[in-house]
């Protein structure tokens, strides 16, 4: 079969599966959420941006469109894959299109704590499905193909490429608030992914999914970024075994060093894990009965390093820990008042802490 066929016979398996994203919110959220008061503004403004609002295209009940992805169905029964940023925001509702035209509600099953993913669920049955396949063993060059919802408003798109890189680090801007995560293993390509892709699929030649495409450097000649579909794999088998996607927790608070915070708090190595508390009211930097608190873990620690693997920026804690299970006994090596020391503890399941702890906890 010629290269040509086989991207066309590969679009065809994936496209029936690929669905779009609807994020709508009503006028009253929205204008809560104005980093002014309306009522501040002279009548002229206010009359400006009432009818800009009015003309904003909404749904079918009337509420405004802010935003959309993509993403893909992976069983017959509705479950569907797509970006954990495509559906943070609580106020604003959610809607998926198929490709046969029919429009569902959908509820949010999970969304992976680390990795930007997302499972979402549909009522229905016998829906067109898209094969996992395996980003593992994939060389630059190799041809891949991006498929999804481009900048909101072109249903069905495609794009074809190569991946021209593994192993991605990068920061992402996930929201409107220009709040960022760091994303890492990603496949790089230059398929062109553009605002509304994410969450889509990037499939190989065999039509099977790869990835889920996340983010594009804006600004670059088609540089996208996908996730690859193995960490997807395995937020699955946690909720299928589980009823949930579980997230490794030791208990500590921490900023990644680098030379500028090495310089800061005058320490003699400049990566690492610096064990610290935020500074707010009641704040700790060891969580009470931790598996870090149990295993002598001390604030101002630096922890260096973890089963041998060294912890700096490209590679946080919560990235080391990431690749271990849940019951995983794992040895650390920790920096102390200028004296290394060795020590072992057991990964805990992250469970919700009380309100003045619910960030930074890993």
């Amino acid at each position: 079969m010629d290269y040509q066929k086989q991207i066309i016979n590969a679009i065809k398996i994936v496209l029936p599966a690929v669905v779009s994203i609807t994020v709508s919110k009503d006028m009253e959220d929205i204008a809560r959420e104005l980093p002014f008061d309306m009522e501040s503004l002279n009548p002229y403004d206010q009359e400006i941006l009432k009818e800009r609002m009015s003309q904003a295209p909404r749904d079918e009940h009337g509420r405004i469109k802010v935003g959309g992805g993509s993403g893909f169905l992976i069983s017959p029964d509705g479950i569907i894959l797509t970006n954990k940023h495509v559906i943070m925001d609580p106020h604003a509702s959610y809607s998926v299109l198929a490709s046969d035209g029919k429009k569902y509600n959908t509820k949010v099953m999970s969304y992976d704590p680390i990795n930007d993913i997302a499972i979402l669920k549909i009522n229905g049955k016998n829906f067109p499905t898209t094969q996992l396949g395996s980003s593992k063993g994939i060389e630059l060059g190799t041809s891949v193909i991006a498929i999804g919802n481009a900048l909101g408003e072109f249903t069905n798109s495609v794009s074809t490429g190569v991946v021209s890189g593994l192993s991605r680090l990068i920061s992402a801007t996930t929201d409107m608030m220009g709040h960022q995560e760091k994303l890492r293993g990603l496949i790089q390509t230059d398929a062109a992914i553009n605002p509304g892709n994410s969450g889509g699929p990037l499939i190989n030649l065999k039509g099977e999914a790869i990835g889920i495409n996340v983010a594009v450097v804006f600004g670059a000649q088609n540089i996208g970024f996908a996730i690859p579909v193995e960490r997807a794999i395995k937020d699955l088998d946690e909720i299928r075994q589980f009823g949930r996607i579980r997230r490794p927790f030791i208990g500590v608070r921490y900023v990644t060093l680098n030379k500028a915070i090495q310089q800061h708090f005058h320490l003699p190595i400049g990566h690492g894990a610096l064990i610290i508390n935020e500074g707010a009211p009641g704040d700790v930097a060891i969580i009470p009965d931790s598996p870090a608190a149990r295993a002598g873990f001390k604030e101002f620690d630096v922890i260096l390093s973890c089963q041998d693997k060294k912890i700096d920026e490209e590679n946080t804690l919560e990235d080391r820990l990431a690749d271990h299970e849940i019951g995983e006994t794992l040895k650390f090596e920790v920096l102390r008042k200028g004296k290394k020391i060795n020590t072992q503890l057991a990964l805990e399941e992250y469970k919700t802490p009380p309100p003045q702890m619910e960030t930074k906890n890993l």
